[in-house]
């Protein structure tokens, strides 16, 4: 597939240097684009991506930015814009805080959750609009939702579920107020993946252990998640906007 045109086209990958993150900033990377790749606390894992990627054609540079503080799409946009002409969004970043019943849930998680995981994205969301409105370069926003969005997480992370679905909603209607300035707008939403996030909730045999319930009787791959962004921000995708693409095995 025909993705960047020239190696000055630049994509932001939120939570890009681990899990579903790093394996869509190596993708589009390799599919020609330039990336910024934003993280919260893994400093190790972003040296070591940059290290191996980077091209001076084709850059790839990380950030530490904390994308809760309201001027963090600022600072994220500058420091892409400084790369080339950012035309790609990726709003992966994602906390589902500890695996357990709703009793459980501490105020301070809540409000990670809804920050990270809502209005880090909604603010990302704006400041692309803004930026990009008026001038007529074909960009996407591709936001990374969650089939917990359909089915609720009960017992497990119903907050986290809440705000994926927010996301869609989001999706949906950002989709209809940006197409006319040529901005694409889309969802991904993944099933259960065999990453990192189940160890950092708590359970990390997770994605193995709910297999049986997947029809497909294994968890994803992050490989699987990266190829449904790379095709929604190429050519191929060029008449797809308001679409939350599942891509769960079935669920």
């Amino acid at each position: 597939m025909e993705h960047a045109s020239t190696p000055a086209a630049i994509a932001i990958v939120t939570g890009g240097t681990r899990g579903i993150g790093r394996c869509i900033a190596q993708r589009l990377h390799r599919d020609g684009f330039g990336l910024l790749v934003v993280h919260s606390d893994s400093d190790q894992d972003a040296a070591a991506l940059e290290s191996r990627l980077h091209r001076e054609d084709r850059p790839l540079r990380a950030r530490r930015i904390d994308l809760a503080d309201p001027l963090a799409p600022a600072a994220v946009f500058d420091a892409a814009g400084a790369l080339g002409t950012v035309t790609v969004l990726v709003n992966n970043a994602g906390v589902t805080g500890r695996i357990g019943s709703i009793q459980s849930l501490a105020d301070a998680t809540l409000q990670r959750i809804v920050e990270v995981n809502l209005v880090a994205p909604v603010r990302l969301c704006r400041e692309a609009a803004r930026r990009w409105q008026g001038r007529r370069v074909p960009s996407h926003i591709v936001n990374i939702s969650s089939v917990a969005a359909r089915t609720g997480s009960p017992g497990e992370y119903v907050a986290y579920a809440a705000t994926k679905a927010a996301l869609d909603a989001l999706t949906i209607g950002l989709a209809r107020e940006l197409a006319h300035d040529g901005i694409h707008v889309n969802a991904v939403s993944p099933g259960t993946v065999d990453t990192g996030i189940h160890a950092r909730a708590g359970q990390p045999d997770r994605a193995a252990r709910v297999a049986e319930r997947i029809p497909m009787r294994r968890p994803g791959r992050p490989e699987e998640i990266a190829n449904a962004v790379a095709w929604l921000v190429s050519s191929e995708a060029s008449y797809v906007t308001g679409s939350v693409l599942e891509v769960t095995g079935g669920l």
